[in-house]
């Protein structure tokens, strides 16, 4: 109880703090020699305190305004999640300086975008292997006076750039530095800019968000309230960073909200070795997307189907009680099995103390969703974009989680709905606008009211249902309207597909584009005695209506309108490497429509 009064007592201090950097430095200063930071180097976990953090990143504040960054010059930031990721960003706002995070994915055409976009000064890039598309874009652009390796870089010949390496940048008096910093932050307002993230762009090229320190401050204390009063926040809360720091998502909810928090930060080494990182690691809380359930629900799934008849039962049976509207007593005695035999092997997979799981960036498929809730895992489905914060709302137990929904707004978050049913939100943590855009912002932004360009509705409850994203909704040639992510949500549901795309815009029925799941693939090819080359297999006939059947059985859940009539493989999987999906996930459509439109087109003749 005291530690839960206490951490009340903590959380209610983000609605005064001025800044993020006085909110971090006020939590450092209560947290002291607390492990703070954790990453695995050389095969071991190791940590940082809250106080070595603080020291450092008030000493990279000052050597940055030693480099001549005067506030509101903005400083570009490449890395990978790590502990100088969340030092780097802090010490530049605390420098009185703007953030402006670049995804690891980016090509060196989309560097330069954004260098020449936001005008950005000073460039951080963690590693070597990453400079290799920076470099040139910083030299083409002309903009950047500074470059800050964090790892080092053996060749480097920069002209007017000046090379700094971290390791200088991070030495210093950290008293002074931190009296200068006090004196510094006690001038930036709620209001000012803290960082520019570029959307990752489904569509065109990358609009600059601005992100005002009060917009990050009131997600975070909309969240931290969700925590606090439906899981209970103790004192050894730990998140596991694995999304896109540069990606808003991750940036307040796996960055900020942790810090607000007093917890701790463990940052993942990758999707190849989440699994083993989450065991390693044992979070409280995750902050995920839609499709990295998806592929952990059918790991799962797999492994238990091979555990033989009891686990499959139990799984079965657990996805059944879970999918009631309402607990029924005839159901007791098999979920106490299910919760003794069952459900324990799952959490464990999970390191064994995960309180919540929290899904955003894309909808959730309330299938997946259910899984979870009936692996005995919370599962919160959250909304929102990169101009609001990013996050306006969030399912919760005490509102009453209903997986077709993502919950009410959040604490300072007004939502009402459009005419033509467009979602709207208006509060502290709508952007101030898009860098240097004026027509976007006009259009984006009327009369205080930010227009989400998504479609829903609010239900009996207050919570928010999405349809679909207006700029992607297909409408057919009888003016039906259709959602394609539902219909590919469910497409991937399937075992036998990894991912899909829909078409059908003005057209008399949908066709789909579809990736199929390579485990499943080579499972086939050895029962059929076949040998594994996915490229091959999708020419023959056996195979193609192996796929065939998937979406048939897809079909039966859908609307005469919903339904895939016809389907052609893409030649690879979507991926950020050939620029397909973006690097939260999100598949792109203009991308996928450019290198496969005349392919889908032709599904429509004869």
């Amino acid at each position: 109880m005291q530690v839960e009064q206490e951490i009340g007592l903590q959380l209610s201090d983000i609605d005064s703090a001025g800044n993020l950097v006085e909110l971090f430095l006020k939590r450092a200063d209560a947290r002291g020699s607390r492990p703070f930071l954790g990453a695995r180097i050389g095969g071991q976990w190791k940590t940082q305190s809250w106080r070595e953090v603080a020291d450092k990143v008030c000493v990279l504040a000052e050597n940055l305004r030693g480099l001549g960054l005067e506030p509101g010059d903005r400083v570009m930031l490449v890395s990978e999640n790590r502990p100088e990721w969340c030092i780097a960003d802090l010490a530049i706002m605390a420098a009185g300086c703007i953030t402006v995070p670049a995804y690891v994915t980016n090509t060196e055409r989309d560097h330069q975008h954004i260098l020449d976009d936001s005008g950005a000064r000073a460039v951080i890039v963690s590693t070597e292997k990453l400079s290799v598309p920076l470099i040139p874009a910083i030299m083409r652009s002309g903009h950047a006076e500074h470059l800050i390796p964090i790892d080092g870089i053996r060749h480097f010949q920069g002209g007017q750039v000046s090379c700094h390496p971290w390791a200088k940048m991070i030495e210093g008096d950290a008293a002074a530095a931190r009296q200068a910093v006090e004196a510094r932050i006690a001038g930036i307002a709620r209001s000012d800019t803290a960082c520019i993230i570029y959307t990752s762009g489904t569509g065109g090229s990358p609009r600059g968000v601005m992100q005002h320190h009060g917009a990050i401050l009131c997600n975070v204390a909309g969240a931290a309230e969700v925590l606090a009063e439906d899981f209970g926040l103790g004192d050894d809360e730990r998140f596991l960073s694995f999304l896109p720091l540069s990606h808003a998502y991750e940036h307040t909810g796996g960055q900020y909200l942790p810090i607000a928090c007093g917890a701790e930060i463990y940052f993942s080494e990758g999707l190849e070795k989440l699994a083993s990182n989450i065991e390693d690691t044992r979070p409280t809380v995750m902050v995920v997307v839609p499709r990295l359930f998806e592929v952990l629900r059918t790991r799962i799934m797999n492994q238990i189907e091979k555990q033989g008849k009891v686990p499959n039962y139990l799984m079965t049976r657990a996805l059944q009680i879970a999918s009631q509207p309402r607990k029924r007593l005839r159901d007791r005695p098999a979920d106490l099995v299910i919760e003794k035999l069952l459900r324990p092997k799952i959490r464990a997979k999970f390191g064994g103390r995960i309180k919540a799981m929290v899904s955003g960036g894309a909808p959730l498929n309330p299938e997946v969703g259910n899984f979870f809730e009936a692996m005995g895992l919370t599962m919160l489905q959250g909304y929102g974009q990169t101009e609001a914060g990013p996050v306006i709302s969030c399912n919760r137990p005490k509102a009453g989680i209903k997986m077709d929904t993502v919950g009410p707004p959040l604490k300072g978050v007004e939502v009402k709905i459009a005419e033509d049913g467009e979602i709207l939100c208006r509060g502290e943590l709508v952007m101030h606008g898009y860098w240097q855009n004026k027509a976007e912002t006009e259009r984006a932004l009327k009369d205080g009211w930010l227009h989400t360009g998504d479609i829903g509705h609010l239900d009996e409850k207050g919570r928010i249902v999405i349809t679909d994203r207006k700029k992607d909704m297909i409408v057919n040639d009888k003016g039906d309207n259709v959602a394609p992510q539902k219909v590919e949500g469910m497409l991937t549901l399937q075992p036998e597909i990894a991912q899909a795309m829909v078409s059908g815009d003005k057209r008399p029925y949908l066709v789909g584009l579809i990736v199929p799941d390579a485990e499943w693939a080579l499972e086939w090819a050895k029962a059929n005695g076949e040998k594994f080359d996915l490229k091959a297999l999708q020419d023959l006939p056996a195979f193609r209506s192996a796929v065939r059947a998937a979406v048939d059985r897809t079909n039966q859940d859908l609307s005469v309108i919903e339904k895939v009539r016809q389907f052609a493989f893409a030649d690879e999987p979507f991926t950020t490497d050939n620029e397909e999906m973006t690097p939260s996930l999100k598949i792109r459509r203009h991308k996928i429509r450019e290198r496969y439109g005349a392919r889908m087109d032709g599904l429509y003749k004869g």
